[in-house]
């Protein structure tokens, strides 16, 4: 156990969204600045847009059932529609997962072609991609943070507007921590490096099927991440 005295000069904590995160900071460390992850919010975000990717696979899923169906009485053989990429409806929604994830710098020829299938028939999942990529640029200039509580403020009003239920938890989220999701913007620290080290500890204890050696587990790791 560290003392307290020690866990008082600590400055800065930075962590995901979890509240139970959040209590134990304040208990532990009360002195030290929480500051929310950019890269946990922007992961809330992009799971909002793939919840709304996925509603419209499940109405593509549907559209084509019925197609299948009314073939079926007519007695003529089912050919599904295909886009100009070749892609069904159901594998378009399917494999948009991939594009609406990345920045768009990063697409490929492939998933170029996809995203502007995919942008001209789903409109509404533009919207969202639009500001999945401003909530990106936001956090990659260098505002203080008066400036981006601008920025947030006006970001947060768009997808109100657009009034999606699957980014409820979105706002209610922005509403909730959005002092200490600002508070990036005051020395732009992350817990990435929390992040992979906890992921090479998730590996290393994979490889072993569990710990069961503590003491013994504690030293190989230790000599893992020297």
């Amino acid at each position: 156990m560290i003392h307290l005295s020690k866990r008082k000069t600590v400055k800065e904590v930075t962590l995901d969204l979890s509240p139970t995160m959040m209590r134990i900071v304040r208990t532990g460390f009360p002195n030290a600045t929480m500051t929310n992850d950019r890269f946990h919010v922007q992961k809330l975000f992009y799971e909002a847009i793939d919840e709304l990717r996925i509603t419209y696979r499940w109405m593509a899923r549907d559209l084509e059932n019925d197609e299948i169906q009314r073939c079926k009485e007519q007695n003529i053989e089912y050919v599904p529609f295909r886009y100009t990429n070749g892609d069904t409806r159901k594998q378009l929604l399917a494999r948009a997962k991939h594009v609406l994830v990345k920045h768009y710098s990063k697409w490929t020829e492939s998933q170029r072609i996809r995203a502007e299938i995919i942008f001209d028939h789903y409109p509404e999942l533009k919207s969202v991609y639009d500001l999945a990529i401003e909530l990106t640029n936001i956090y990659n200039k260098h505002y203080d943070k008066d400036v981006a509580r601008g920025k947030l403020a006006l970001w947060y009003n768009k997808i109100e507007k657009l009034g999606y239920g699957c980014f409820r938890t979105v706002t209610n989220t922005m509403q909730n921590y959005y002092e200490t999701i600002l508070n990036y913007f005051v020395s732009r620290e992350t817990n990435a490096f929390a992040e992979s080290f906890n992921a090479k500890i998730k590996a290393f204890r994979a490889q072993f099927r569990g710990v069961g050696d503590i003491p013994f587990f504690m030293f190989r790791l230790c000599k893992l991440t020297v």
